[in-house]
């Protein structure tokens, strides 16, 4: 009996010794908002959607690769034509869906204009709509709801419905509404084996847009028309725009063609990923990955030490700790594609605005138009001390940007032009020179917001302040925080004259940040005050805008380091920190890369599929 019971021992050893050989455990603080690449803008789920489900391309951190399509589109081979506005895609065959299906390129078509319909309010669907809508009046279409509206002849696009319903008032709106998805469907052409796309116009950053997770993946047609998703048609693709998260029906299930299969998903605990064997590429090293949500950093960094995780995510500071434990190694240095900054609003709005005092300069306030002023602005450049906020705060995690631009994307140059790093002396000049001395003699006091429960931007807020009452105890700044909801409220509405806020792209393209930070339609630029927005009309639109008209990179890249000199000599945003990546994984785990665009919750993206023990 007892040989028995030792048999049986040595056999349930046996048995974890594998199970753990074969399976991944993350831990991280966030949980995942959906499952649904169109309606993902989250790195959370992004990181899993990127596990289950295939895009036609990848980039792996230096270029694209194929994957549902075999061929990376290119000028030299003659599959992007008519000057950069067609792509030619040769569609993988033999591949299977997770359900079995066959992978077609009707699937290919279906995915992305769905993508492009699905549209839901801040969502991912403008890297795709920009491409393929006609721009209207010289912009950029970022939703299908504007050439809707523009062919009804309405204002908005509620216009067009009974109210309270998705039911179109009369014909007219609704043969709008037919018409805006036709401009879609002609985009897309199959010929055999091959996915045709047309463009609008050359867009250099298409190849970029159709390989994030968010809103870029292929589904299966069938599969998702049978869990009530777009039924493909034109005549009431209305019905499926748009939907509250939970009225998605694809928000909770999946069938890819990556090489995991959802397993299961309890919500704010855990997701486990089974390998999927029968991918069309090698199987995965590793038969299950698992993410689990743990809030505590002492429970992850116990977890991480005693094997049952092998990956967690930890903030900056306890890097060195982390260092020194036997069994574990710290990846770290790699920069990420996230540009923070303070923002200056240039014309502020006054009506019952606390945030700037009594509205004039007096020592109590300041004017609407404070930070129209160029000497104004030039000062609190030199004022912030950016060396001390990237060691203090970041733990040297972090490198501080000359620009709007990341460090790895086309046209940025270290060098031209320089940062600005902290110089009293300087500020202490241009803070007398403005307003003809009036500015150093009255003072001023007005309110920096950052949004609540951010540490990083609340420092920032606090060392501007310090400096500031340092060179002139005249020189009063307030420091409030938001909920995010009443900081984006306050910045649409130009109330707040000076905040701290982040910007990330999903790809490694420069437009998809020199658009929002200096256009003056930009996303970050739009709210800058109607100061800015007409002198970037005049300096930075032209510039934006020519970047669009060309393939070639060298071109591209001098209008963006013409771009960032510009921001540069007009100090248009202090630039705070361009944060840099790490990994925190057990010494046996093998194979990770560093990829910027890849999704990853609060850490470095992962993709499970490359990895072993």
């Amino acid at each position: 009996m007892k040989r028995l019971t030792m048999l049986l021992v040595v056999m349930l050893v046996a048995f974890s010794l594998v199970s753990m050989a074969t399976t991944i455990v993350e831990e991280r603080i966030e949980g995942i908002n959906t499952l649904d690449s169109d309606w993902c803008y989250d790195t959370s789920s992004g990181e899993v959607i990127w596990q289950i489900y295939d895009n036609l391309l990848r980039y792996n951190g230096k270029t694209f690769i194929p994957k549902l399509s075999t061929n990376v589109p290119s000028l030299k081979d003659g599959t992007i034509l008519d000057n950069g506005k067609t792509y030619v895609f040769h569609i993988r065959q033999g591949v299977y869906f997770h359900n079995g299906d066959l992978l077609t390129p009707q699937d290919v078509v279906y995915s992305l204009e769905r993508s492009i319909i699905f549209s839901r309010g801040g969502g991912p669907s403008w890297m795709l709509a920009e491409p393929i809508f006609p721009k209207i009046n010289g912009a950029y279409v970022d939703t299908i709801e504007e050439w809707a509206t523009k062919f009804a002849g309405v204002k908005s696009y509620s216009e067009l419905f009974v109210e309270g319903t998705r039911t179109p008032k009369n014909d007219k709106y609704k043969q709008a509404l037919i018409d805006a998805f036709q401009l879609v469907s002609k985009a897309f052409e199959i010929k055999g084996n091959d996915v045709v796309i047309h463009l609008a116009h050359i867009y250099p950053p298409f190849l970029s847009a159709i390989n994030t997770v968010y809103g870029g993946v292929i589904f299966d047609k069938k599969w998702a028309m049978e869990q009530n998703a777009w039924d493909g048609k034109a005549n009431d693709w209305w019905k499926y725009h748009n939907p509250t998260r939970e009225k998605d029906p694809l928000y909770s299930v999946t069938n890819g063609t990556g090489p995991f299969v959802l397993d299961r998903w309890s919500k704010g605990r855990e997701i486990v990923l089974k390998r999927f064997d029968k991918y069309w590429g090698a199987p995965a090293k590793i038969e299950y990955a698992i993410i689990k949500i743990v809030k505590e950093f002492t429970t992850r960094k116990l977890d991480l030490m005693r094997g049952n995780a092998d990956i967690i995510y930890a903030p900056s500071q306890y890097l060195k700790q982390l260092e020194s434990i036997p069994g574990v190694k710290v990846l770290k240095g790699y920069p990420s594609l996230r540009i923070i900054s303070l923002y200056f609003t240039q014309s502020i709005s006054p009506k019952g605005n606390h945030f700037i005092g009594s509205g004039k300069l007096d020592g109590n306030g300041i004017p609407p138009d404070f930070f129209a002023n160029k000497d104004v602005r030039m000062g609190f450049e030199y004022l912030f001390p950016h060396k001390s906020y990237i060691n203090s705060i970041w733990y040297g995690q972090a490198i501080t940007p000359n620009g709007a631009l990341p460090s790895i994307v086309l046209g940025y140059d270290s060098k031209n032009p320089p940062a600005y790093h902290q110089n009293l002396a300087k500020a202490t000049e241009y803070f007398k020179k403005a307003y003809n001395g009036k500015l150093w003699e009255k003072g001023f006091k007005f309110t920096v917001v950052y949004n609540t429960g951010n540490d990083q931007r609340r420092v920032a807020c606090e060392m501007l302040k310090a400096y500031a009452r340092k060179i002139n105890p005249k020189f009063k700044i307030n420091i409030e925080n938001e909920l995010w909801s009443s900081f984006l409220s306050d910045m649409v509405a130009e109330r707040m004259p000076m905040y701290t806020s982040g910007w990330g792209g999903a790809v490694a393209d420069p437009y998809y940040f020199a658009q929002p930070f200096y256009a003056s339609s930009g996303t970050l630029g739009a709210f800058l005050g109607k100061a800015y927005k007409e002198w970037a009309k005049s300096n930075m639109d032209s510039l934006v805008n020519e970047s669009m008209k060309t393939l070639d990179p060298e071109k591209r890249a001098k209008y963006y380091e013409e771009l960032n000199v510009k921001a540069y000599n007009n100090a248009i945003y202090i630039w705070l920190a361009q944060p840099l990546i790490f990994e925190i994984q057990r010494a046996n785990i093998k194979g990770w890369t560093f990829n910027p665009t890849r999704p990853g919750g609060a850490a470095a993206g992962i993709d499970f599929y490359e990895l072993s023990k």
